[in-house]
């Protein structure tokens, strides 16, 4: 583990615009909501996620299985670091970037805070097993699987 990222919670004294690689990558949770296909009400701009998972995505391993190339291989995979501060709102609630952003504390369950990066499947964050793939979903078919992410009975 990188010497920056073990240096005792970081992320309450380094802006996220400051991190290096390796303390920016640390705050991802692994819980997979923000590899969920999302859909914009084109009437209000609200985004809403579904329970489809992106085709990258590995629903037990909650991981994508080709990080390195996946805004290359995916269109419209989203790139956190290029943000702009209304985008912030796309991600989950308890999304350590967004709550970071927004000056909020990380969350008890957050590995970086439990030393245990199962902490999130036990607080019910996990995507791990809930999510679906995409294959041979139609449009209508996937409009009908709109969820609320944040409304998973998470211990937060």
């Amino acid at each position: 583990m990188a010497d920056d990222i073990r240096d005792a919670r970081f992320w309450r004294t380094v802006p996220l615009e400051e991190m290096t690689t390796a303390q920016w990558e640390s705050l991802c949770d692994g819980c997979g909501r923000c590899c969920l296909v999302k859909l914009e009400d084109e009437d209000t701009g609200q985004i809403h996620a579904t329970d489809v998972a992106c085709r990258l995505f590995d629903i037990e391993a909650c991981r994508c299985t080709n990080y390195g190339q996946r805004r290359t291989l995916m269109q419209g995979c989203m790139d956190i670091k290029t943000f702009s501060p209304g985008q912030f709102a796309w991600l989950p609630e308890t999304c350590a970037y967004r709550l970071l952003f927004e000056g909020k504390p990380l969350y008890g369950w957050h590995p970086l805070i439990s030393g245990n990066s199962y902490s999130v499947q036990a607080a019910g964050v996990s995507m791990s097993g809930r999510a679906i793939s995409p294959e041979g979903l139609s449009e209508e078919e996937i409009i009908a699987r709109i969820i609320d992410p944040d409304e998973s009975g998470a211990e937060i």
